[in-house]
């Protein structure tokens, strides 16, 4: 059964070619979060029809355990739009990823060819304009779940330097941040394309924790462990949160609305963060368990 999206760890989540059969099945053994099954930049277009029976067939089999399963398809101005969303709505895939989201309207026509089927629409947010209708595209559809950044499609459509601290996205990411969190969406970092820049990978995962973010988008499997560190919730954090915790029920049962921990003001919204930490590190150990 899959857990309550509210609390699902997304700290790392993994694009996947579906034109490659052996990355769709060495996935099944990898620990990231949520699984992306690309239908679009990844698959040359001579391999798209092949790219989506592959992945269709792929979620078919299962064996993915309690994650997110997302199918990202191309474009419905494209030649294979329309036969993806078809597919799509008939797989078992948890979520529709669509990509270079702009306006309502996009959604709400993958919406309608999906309307036989409960599942989830996820946008990606990559270009100038979808930045700056994020708010707008964020109240699209009640089956909205996520927002994923395409930073590198948008860094070419503003013309700017990617650069390790990313300073000329952080408007951006901040813009699509707001958006999602107003409406109740997770939101997704986007993906760190140095391979060989571990440390770069790194920092950029603590920023985008900083910034809010819920987790990082992935290519490579190799980065899926220092996500999943960094995007989790620290034994400082923990021990942190049980504390606020604890100091607030004391304070409750002598008729207190608020407390101290160590000087600081413990309130009631600062409970309610301290037991989202907890109860989503409970979902991270019981997956681990499993």
């Amino acid at each position: 059964m899959m857990t309550s999206v509210l609390l699902r760890p997304r700290r790392s989540v993994l694009y996947m070619p579906a034109s490659n059969a052996r990355a769709l099945d060495k996935a099944r053994t990898l620990p990231a979060d949520g699984l992306i099954f690309d239908l679009e930049d990844s698959v040359a277009p001579e391999a798209k029809e092949t790219a989506r029976r592959q992945a269709i067939a792929a979620l078919a089999e299962g064996g993915y355990g309690d994650r997110d399963l997302i199918l990202r398809v191309n474009a419905l101005s494209t030649p294979w739009g329309l036969d993806d969303l078809k597919a799509a709505a008939l797989s078992k895939a948890h979520a529709v990823l669509l990509p270079k989201v702009e306006t309502a309207k996009q959604v709400q026509e993958a919406e309608a060819l999906l309307s036989n089927r409960d599942i989830a629409l996820w946008c990606m947010i990559e270009t100038p304009r979808g930045v700056l209708a994020a708010g707008e595209i964020a109240q699209s559809s009640a089956r909205l779940g996520a927002f994923v950044m395409g930073t590198s499609d948008l860094a070419k459509d503003l013309r700017c330097a990617h650069t390790p601290d990313r300073t000329a996205l952080l408007t951006s990411l901040g813009l699509v941040l707001l958006a999602a969190r107003a409406h109740g969406l997770a939101c997704l970092d986007g993906v760190h394309l140095d391979l060989n820049d571990e440390e770069g990978f790194e920092s950029a995962c603590r920023q985008g924790r900083e910034m809010g973010f819920d987790g990082k988008t992935l290519i490579h499997p190799k980065t899926i462990d220092a996500a999943n560190r960094i995007f989790a919730p620290s034994e400082h954090e923990i021990i942190e949160a049980k504390r606020i915790c604890a100091a607030f029920e004391a304070a409750q049962a002598e008729g207190k609305g608020v407390t101290l921990v160590d000087g600081r003001l413990v309130e009631h919204l600062h409970v309610v963060q301290a037991k989202r930490l907890l109860a989503v590190m409970d979902v991270i150990e019981a997956g681990r368990k499993a």
